[in-house]
This record gives structure tokens, C-alpha cells and sequence, in this order.
């Protein structure tokens, strides 16, 4: 079973997103946003501001104005401070204005790019008075106080919002990494683990609706594969009643070619019973290794010598290891089969301490068995297929995690050969561990 949920959900799920930086993007975003506003309300203040103190200075030179003129009623003369008769550099739209008779204030550039405040008022007597003052000292330092001060807060809102922002997609970063890490640990055949567990039950967001979904999923799918492995178990356990009743018929037919064909047929079912009982153990995860000291490779040898004399076994380095003889033995001929059916001899056997690698000199395993593993039922391409049921490799994968190793596949190609170039054989390489599984199937503890 946990064979089959590593393939139906992938080990190696895509955390592309996650890896960029989470926590980076959102800081960034939310600093982008606080930029833009700060911005907009920092040109919204300060022309408010400049506008509110040009309106008061226009009222300021109008008030001026005012007086200017009822002295020069009064007197005859234009004795105000900054006030002019007849000024000659007078606006010509402030100047059309007074023209029609009316009091009137106006703004322009000056040389030095602060307003001018003019304010003008038609005399009884025809003449035109108007007072030019330009924008107080005082106004200028109050902007610029006023920019300094617009220009720190902005900068603080920037500030503040990236803190808050990694703050905020350091906690979303950092569930959405626990609930990738507890997903991989499902996908690697833990069936204890819970992703929403893993994340914290605290938050309550659309993480925790994402883990919910995926631990509702791991259950839908052990369901599912323990519902399929019952089945597989039942249905070969009812057939090997009939089965061997049908070799033990065939086994009392006279001599002769279709004899031979009824019974190799029977033979060969017989076996495929026997390998789906055994794959349906091994998914069960009730298998404990019966473990003994052994010397690896004299084992091999003996063993691989008693099956077939010409294969060439090699041992470069021997080692005591304790497993289980059995299963060892078992996940020994099922490689050497494999490379026999598929394969092209000579199939070479090597020993170098706990590690067992056995070649043979065919066109290599099919990509999808590289990249996936074992499937049951599956051949892989064509030029490694047309026999058998796919059983014999998934058998000695699950043997090998019985016994706590690891079971890995490649291909041997020339060196620097690119992907495209057919392939110089097949390797399988068996890894025993350096602890041996405990009869509960844990492993000792590391000093």
C-alpha cells in the first residue's frame, strides 16, 4: 500500500512557489503599496498645504490692498509699503480685470520659482493700485518642514510595511513548509502523519483548508488502496485452492506436448497467485524480517552459484551484516530473474561491503520505472517488456524495505553520452543497512 500512495501522490511535490520567497513577495508587495499611497498622500498634503497658504496670502495682499486704497482716497498718495500706482509690470490678466473695475489678486512665478502675490484695485480717480509681494521666508521653511516631514513618514510606511509584510509571509511561508514537508512524508508511505496537525490548529485560514483537503485525500486513497488490496488478497487466496487442485490434475495426464503446455500454464498461474499473495503482504506493512549474522558475500555467491554457475560474482570486499536470508535471497533472484527475461548477458554480481549491485548487459530499464520506481503489473517499453507481470521487481522492492534497505535503478551509458544514447545495460544496486531492522520492524537507536 505504501508503494502504491507513493505513486498515486508524487514524492517530490512542486514547492517552486514557496522556494522563491513568500515571505520576500508579499514584503515587497505590500511595500509597493505602501510607497504608491505614501506617495499620493504626500502630493495630496503638500499642494493642499501650498494652495491653503497662496489663499492666504492672496487674502493677506487683497486686505492690503484694501487699505492701501482707502489712504490713497483719503491722502492722494500711494504711501503703503509695496504699493505702486500705474506699475507697468502689473500681469496682463490682473490688468484686464482692474480694466473692468474690479479688486482682484493673482499669482505667478517668480524667478526663483516661488509665487508672486500681486493685488490690484482701481482708484476713483482712474488710477490703478497694486501691490506685488513675493512668498514669505516663513511659508517657504513651513513647506519645507512640512515635504521633510512627509518624506520620513513615507519612508517609515515603507518600512513598516515590508516588516509587516515578512512577518506576515514569514507565518504563511512557514505553514505552507511544514504542510509540504508533512505531505512528502505522506507521499513517502507515512500513514500516521497529519498535515493539519503539522501546520498548527491554531490559524485558521486557507492553509488550514488546504491541509483538511489533503488529509482528507491521504484517507480517501488509503481507503481506497486498502479496499483494492483486500480484494487482490481475497481474490488470490480463493484461487490457489483451484489452482493447485488444476496442477496436481495436470501432473496425472499422460506424457506428452500438451501435458507439457497444461502444466506450464498451471505452473506459471500458480506463481502469479503465489507473487500477488506476497505483494498484498508486503502492502499490508504486517512483514518482520527474521534476521541472522551472515557474510554477504560468500551468501551471494553460494546462492548465485547454486542458481545459475554461469553468472560471474564478484566479491570486492566482505562484510558480516544481519537480515533476514530469506528475503534477502528472495529479493537476490528476483533481480537476477529481471536481468535474465529483460536483459542481455553476461550478468555480472557484485558484492563491496553491504552493497549488492547485479548488471546485465541489455538496452536498461524504461524511463518511467527510473523516475517512478517498480509498478506492479507494468513491463515498462518495449524493449524490456512482452514477459512476465511486473510483479518481480515491486516483490523485491518491498522485501528490501522489509529489511530496512534501499533498492535503487539506473542505467549505464558511455561516459558523457548524451540522454538520447541508448543505454550499455542495467544496474540494480541493493543497500543494506548498517542497523538491522528490531523484530517490531523499527530501527535501534543511533549512539
Amino acid at each position: 500500500m505504501r508503494g502504491n500512495l507513493r505513486r498515486l501522490v508524487p514524492a517530490r511535490l512542486e514547492r517552486t512557489g514557496i522556494r522563491t520567497g513568500l515571505r520576500w513577495k508579499l514584503s515587497a508587495a505590500i511595500a509597493l503599496v505602501g510607497a504608491l499611497v505614501a506617495i499620493a498622500l504626500s502630493l495630496v498634503v503638500h499642494n493642499a498645504a501650498r494652495v491653503s497658504m497662496l489663499d492666504n496670502a492672496r487674502d493677506l495682499a487683497d486686505e492690503r490692498i484694501q487699505i492701501a486704497q482707502n489712504n490713497y482716497e483719503k491722502t492722494g498718495l500711494a504711501n503703503f509699503p509695496h504699493v505702486e500706482k500705474n506699475d507697468s509690470s502689473l500681469p496682463m490678466p490682473l490688468r484686464h480685470k482692474v480694466e473692468q473695475g474690479r479688486r482682484a489678486t493673482y499669482v505667478t512665478d517668480g524667478p526663483g520659482g516661488a509665487p508672486d502675490i500681486w493685488a490690484a484695485v482701481p482708484a476713483k480717480d482712474g488710477n490703478v493700485l497694486s501691490l506685488h509681494t513675493g512668498f514669505t521666508d516663513r511659508s517657504t521653511d513651513i513647506l519645507k518642514d512640512l515635504d521633510q516631514a512627509l518624506v520620513i513618514g513615507s519612508i517609515a510606511v515603507v518600512l513598516g510595511g515590508s516588516a509587516l509584510g515578512v512577518l506576515i509571509g514569514g507565518r504563511l511561508s512557514s505553514r505552507l513548509r511544514k504542510a509540504a514537508a508533512a505531505a512528502n512524508e505522506v507521499a513517502s508511505g507515512e500513514t500516521n502523519v497529519r498535515v493539519r496537525d503539522a501546520i498548527g490548529r491554531v490559524i485558521r485560514d486557507e492553509t488550514d483548508d488546504l491541509a483538511s483537503a489533503v488529509d482528507a485525500m491521504r484517507e480517501a486513497l488509503e481507503q481506497r488502496l486498502e479496499a483494492e488490496r483486500r480484494v487482490t488478497a481475497d481474490i488470490a487466496h480463493e484461487l490457489r485452492t483451484p489452482v493447485t487442485g488444476l496442477l496436481t490434475a495436470a501432473e496425472l495426464l499422460p506424457p506428452g506436448r500438451p501435458t507439457e503446455l497444461v502444466l506450464d500454464r498451471a505452473k506459471a498461474m500458480r506463481t502469479l497467485v503465489e507473487d500477488v499473495l506476497e505483494v498484498a503482504r508486503l502492502d499490508s506493512a504486517s512483514e518482520r524480517a527474521e534476521l541472522q549474522d551472515i557474510l554477504l558475500g560468500e551468501f551471494v555467491a553460494r546462492r548465485v552459484m547454486a542458481k545459475d554457475p554461469e553468472i560471474d560474482v564478484r566479491v570486492v570486499h566482505e562484510s558480516m551484516v544481519t537480515t533476514d536470508p530469506r528475503r534477502l535471497e528472495r529479493v537476490l533472484f528476483n533481480l537476477l530473474a529481471n536481468a535474465a527475461r529483460h536483459g542481455r548477458p553476461p550478468i555480472q554480481v557484485t558484492v563491496e561491503g553491504r552493497v549488492i549491485r547485479v548488471r546485465d548487459h541489455g538496452p536498461g530499464f524504461p524511463e518511467d520505472l527510473l523516475a517512478d520506481g517498480p509498478s506492479r503489473f507494468r513491463t515498462g517499453s518495449t524493449d524490456r517488456a512482452g514477459h512476465g507481470h511486473g510483479l518481480g521487481l515491486t516483490i523485491a522492492a518491498g522485501q528490501a524495505r522489509v529489511l530496512g534497505a534501499r533498492l535503487t535503478f539506473r542505467n549505464i551509458r558511455p561516459p558523457g553520452a548524451p540522454e538520447g544514447v541508448p543505454a550499455e545495460g542495467a544496474v540494480a544496486v541493493l543497500w543494506l543497512p548498517e542497523h538491522a531492522p528490531t523484530n517490531t520492524g523499527s530501527y535501534p537507536m543511533m549512539p
